[in-house]
């Protein structure tokens, strides 16, 4: 768990990113801690008004989390496909949020999967679909409604998780965002 510092300077570091990334500017992040040099596999979520805006993230942690948060900043406002590119007008009614993954592991009992705890990858060949921990409490679903919407996002059919041909996998996240910030 990353102390308060830590979540500040990774938020501004991601919002550093992606004015940049609006701007069409390089951007390298800087942060003494040396927590934050430790692998990392991050996920940045962008929304604007409270609707999504942009979110990529990567599972594995083959970066130091700094970088990782910044990179996936820049890919969430400009790479997303379900998505323009950020504008630079746009920034301002932006906030973000960051997930911070553990390793996942593979799921052989999906009653072990605790809603709200964890996210969720699916695999089957060549398709792969992730939702974060958080997803199924901001739509309300179970654990069923879960396991559906993730195989929906591998581009799979209902129900795949059911047959045995797909591997599950299962993580925990350290979510945080500036909407969690107090007002100054």
């Amino acid at each position: 768990m990353l102390n308060d510092e830590q979540r500040k300077t990774l938020l501004r570091i991601a919002r550093e990113a992606v004015e940049a990334a609006a701007r069409g500017e390089g951007y390298t992040p800087e942060a003494d801690d040396p927590e934050l040099q430790q692998l990392g596999a991050a996920f940045v979520t962008l929304k604007k008004r409270g609707d999504l805006r942009g979110c990529i993230g990567a599972v594995d942690a083959h970066e130091p989390t700094l970088t990782s948060v910044a990179r996936m900043a820049r890919a969430a406002a400009l790479e997303d496909p379900r998505f323009p590119a950020v504008r630079p007008a746009e920034v301002p009614d932006l906030t973000i949020d960051i997930s911070l993954l553990s390793p996942a592991e593979a799921v052989t009992d999906v009653n072990e999967i605790e809603v709200g705890r964890h996210g969720l990858i699916i695999e089957q060949g060549s398709n792969r679909g992730l939702l974060l921990p958080q997803v199924p409490g901001e739509w309300g679903w179970d654990r069923e409604e879960f396991l559906e919407h993730t195989c929906r996002k591998a581009g799979l059919p209902k129900g795949c998780w059911r047959s045995g041909n797909c591997t599950l996998y299962a993580f925990t996240a350290e979510v945080f965002g500036e909407e969690d910030e107090p007002s100054p």
